[in-house]
């Protein structure tokens, strides 16, 4: 108690700012956690629609997926989705780096490949979105 009395109001009010920054960081942080557990949930189970809701919106805009594309993601199965790395990007962004095994459902043949996600947080609607789209297995083909 004294050493908050020889603080004063100045550091008194100092420190609360920080413990309050402190607390909406860590909102923040669980807010990412369980954005990233559940797209990689949807992905790994092959909810390829539920994992596009977690797209952001103005990239859902520019980039709308078609019935075509979500019937190629039918034809497989994921067999492994690992976070090889994470770091924090330009902006306030942070990229996953992700080594995803798929199977191809028609004849069992397993492949990989390596996706980079980019999250951004959307302070308005405190809602993390992916930036990039969902994963593409066939390389543009």
């Amino acid at each position: 108690m004294r050493a908050l009395k020889s603080m004063g109001l100045a550091g008194l009010v100092l420190l609360l700012t920080c413990l309050v920054g402190a607390c909406a960081t860590s909102k923040r942080n669980m807010k990412f956690d369980e954005s990233v557990y559940a797209y990689s949930a949807a992905i790994r189970w092959g909810d390829f629609e539920g994992a596009w809701t977690m797209v952001d919106p103005e990239y859902r805009k520019e980039h709308p997926i078609t019935d075509l594309q979500l019937e190629r993601y039918k034809q497989i199965q994921v067999s492994a989705y690992r976070d090889i790395a994470t770091k924090n990007g330009p902006n306030g962004t942070v990229l996953r780096e992700i080594f995803i095994g798929v199977i191809n459902k028609h004849d069992m043949s397993e492949r990989s490949t390596r996706y980079t996600e980019r999250w951004r947080y959307d302070e308005a609607t405190k809602t993390w979105w992916l930036t990039v789209g969902l994963p593409d297995f066939w390389q543009g083909e």
